[in-house]
């Protein structure tokens, strides 16, 4: 179910979809009532609901919070720390409440109470927990989820629906009564749901339409319609998915996230044929429910990594067991083949050493075995992995019945040394619920409108192999520094004194390599020093304060820059190496430049993740911007406790960035904030700053990188 398909293309109109601001819709729908309110003196300057005015009166506008909905309620939003504020049940006029906050304003959400006991809920929740931890597999704990989750909301479809590497989606489980059609493994183009839609399910974990044709209620006065309403459950709905909706001949929605490791994972997508809404408190039922799935559905993904690498592993062990033997490495191949063909569960395996080459399984003749490796070696030292190989070299069309899909480690350049796992053609007959390229048919000027067909539509995909997990590109990596190793040391025994004089020569060449590493690097933190010390000077010599202040926080980042340098140079391997020890490295160094009083204010909690020296740098001079700022504006410069969390999701990491301070005040744009958006950007990745409650947490996300030398940038092959 996690096939990658190929990417439908769309018309540049596509793109209207995510710009539309469904976040300011000026209006609700009309279960419930709206009411602003002036987060100071707690009086309503806005609203919106039919029934405003038959519940509090014509003179609603301006009265307080105390006289609409109660002391209780009033003395809840005064002393409420968090953005959110539950108000319970008002018992006058008998109405379940939420609060917002939104600057200097609380949204009040009300809808009707309904009475349930909260024991019968809990029981419930309890039993559906057990039920998700007896699940045999993510299928069966998506099926079991399915089914709960429509015993709870009573909708007449209930459908787990998967995001996929692509921005598409696949319902992977579907509980619906007999009389309605299937949506059961279809897929859905990732244009159905914009992106700022998916940044919306992320706010709000549950989401109900309970009558698609119902009248918007327009905000009143419309002074204020133009509020933020991104945390409202009552927010009115985009025209084009009401009308998409509309032409799945639903009558009734609901959506709940499933939100893994603060990533959109998936929705649980609730369709009803005739009007039906859904209570407050079912809606935090089905969050608590939803929960609970994504604890699970983390459970069985590493669960079934965890899994894999120890196949892997035990593996490897056999692998490591014949190299340890004195034994010619392409003796090796041939004797290990099939080993080495299921340590990676590849269809075929091939070995090109030289002007030989070696095959176990059904492979690509020699000569197309050959074409593909001399492609590969172009892309550099690292293991090279695709599942279609075809969509990057098209002459591999030819044979993707037997070579879709590619794993190659290059062990020689000059004599050509490469190991190819092969994986066959997967034909995939995928079910589109309704063509996916319909929405590309645009005339001249036409605008955007939702599918109006969601008949099975099927599309076979060609040229695509089953794709090459995480722990096998890993493998891959370690097998490479295995066998080069055991080369290596061959070499070694067989040439024992003929070689020393070239091993001396070599190791002459590598100290000479870092003599100039080091005069380099001893030469810029020198040129750093003079600078500093010259700011420094200019400084002291200047009587102007603002001037002051600027030549000081230039000496407060080039310091920065100088320890991120200094730390790059201390370890061993300028390519790549493990960021977590390197950012543990570089905190040391800032905790002694910050004074002894910060020495006991970091909390690290950093998982290794190799990386790119390059990167790395950049995102080493991202996390000193980030503590500088902390240090600075968060807590004035007295000490303060800073938490640092990096941690990977598939192929991306994420760094995250705490404290525990005054929160972000103001909206500039300085040197520092411009600095940052072009380090983000080098890393092509993004920088999102969000509330702590208190303080600040800002999470840089970015892709997990390796340094792909060239080919030519080889300058001596060990291991001819």
């Amino acid at each position: 179910m996690s096939i990658s398909l190929p990417a439908v293309q769309f018309g540049t109109d596509i793109t209207e979809c995510d710009r539309e601001p469904i976040h300011i819709p000026g209006s609700i729908q009309p279960h419930g009532l709206l009411l602003i309110v002036a987060a100071d003196d707690q009086r309503v300057i806005g609203g919106a609901g039919r029934r405003l005015e038959p519940t509090f009166g014509a003179d609603w506008l301006g009265q307080t919070v105390t006289t609409l909905l109660g002391a209780e309620a009033a003395a809840l939003l005064a002393g409420a720390v968090r953005p959110m504020c539950v108000l319970s049940r008002i018992d006058t006029p008998g109405w379940d409440g939420t609060a917002h906050r939104d600057g200097d304003r609380w949204l009040i959400e009300l809808e009707p109470s309904e009475t349930q006991r909260a024991t019968d809920v809990l029981s419930w929740i309890d039993d559906v927990g057990v039920s998700f931890e007896r699940s045999g597999g993510l299928i069966d704990l998506c099926e079991r989820a399915a089914k709960s989750f429509r015993t709870l909301i009573g909708y007449d479809r209930v459908m787990i629906y998967r995001f996929l590497d692509d921005d598409s989606g696949v319902v992977i489980a579907e509980d619906a009564a007999d009389n309605l059609d299937s949506y059961l493994n279809h897929h859905f183009p990732a244009s159905d749901i914009p992106q700022q839609a998916r940044a919306l399910y992320l706010r709000n974990r549950v989401r109900v339409i309970p009558d698609v044709y119902y009248q918007p209620d327009p905000i009143r006065p419309a002074s204020e319609a133009g509020i933020d309403m991104s945390n409202s459950e009552l927010r009115s709905v985009s025209p084009i998915h009401i009308q998409y909706l509309k032409n799945m001949g639903v009558a009734a929605s609901a959506s709940v996230s499933i939100v893994k490791d603060g990533v959109l994972w998936g929705l649980v997508a609730c369709h009803n044929m005739t009007p039906r809404h859904i209570s407050a408190a079912t809606r935090r039922s089905a969050a608590l429910v939803a929960g609970g799935l994504a604890r699970q559905i983390t459970a069985k993904e590493q669960a079934d990594d965890y899994r894999e690498r120890l196949r892997i592993r035990a593996d490897e062990d056999v692998i490591a067991a014949r190299l340890a033997s004195d034994v010619d490495p392409a003796q090796l191949f041939k004797a290990a083949g099939a080993d080495l063909r299921r340590m990676f569960e590849a269809d075929a395996f091939a070995v090109i050493d030289g002007t030989t080459a070696y095959c176990n399984g059904a492979c690509p003749d020699d000569a197309q075995i050959r074409e593909i490796a001399g492609w590969v070696r172009k892309k550099g030292t690292e293991p090279f992995h695709t599942d279609s190989l075809s969509s990057e070299f098209p002459a591999a069309a030819a044979y993707r019945a037997h070579g879709s899909g590619v794993l190659a480690i290059t062990l020689s350049f000059q004599t050509p040394t490469m190991l190819l796992w092969f994986r066959a053609e997967e034909t995939q007959v995928v079910e589109w619920a309704g063509n996916p390229h319909k929405a590309v048919n645009l005339q001249p000027g036409e605008k955007l409108t939702p599918r109006a067909s969601f008949e099975a539509w099927t599309q076979v995909v060609h040229g695509k192999a089953r794709r090459w997990s995480q722990p096998e590109i890993e493998a891959a990596r370690r097998l490479t520094v295995r066998l080069y190793d055991a080369r290596q040391n061959r070499r070694i025994r067989d040439l024992a004194d003929s070689l020393s004089v070239a091993v001396a020569d070599k190791d002459r060449l590598i100290a000479q390599q870092e003599t100039l590493l080091k005069e380099v690097n001893h030469r810029v933190q020198n040129s750093l020093q003079l600078v500093m010390a010259f700011l420094a000077l200019q400084g002291r010599a200047s009587d102007d304060p603002a001037l002051t202040g600027h030549l000081t926080e230039a000496q407060r980042r080039l310091s920065a820059v100088a320890l991120v340098h200094r730390r790059l140079y201390t370890d061993d391997n300028v390519q790549s190496i493990d960021l977590s020890r390197y950012l543990t490295d570089l905190i040391v160094d800032l905790k002694g430049s910050m004074g002894d009083e910060w020495a006991n204010q970091f909390a690290l909690d950093l998982a290794p993740i190799t990386i790119a020296a390059d990167d790395a740098v950049q995102v080493g001079l991202v996390l000193v911007e980030l503590v500088i700022n902390a240090q600075k504006y968060a807590y004035g410069g007295a000490p303060g406790p800073i938490f640092v969390n990096l941690e990977q999701h598939r192929a991306r990491f994420r760094m995250i960035v705490a404290d525990a301070g005054r929160g972000k005040t103001g909206t500039r744009k300085g040197f520092g904030t411009r600095m940052l958006d072009s380090m983000v950007r080098r890393l092509n990745g993004t920088l999102e700053v969000s509330d702590n409650m208190p303080g600040v947490r800002t999470v840089l996300t970015a892709p997990i990188t390796q340094p792909r030398a060239p080919a030519d940038a080889i300058v001596e092959d060990a291991f001819q």
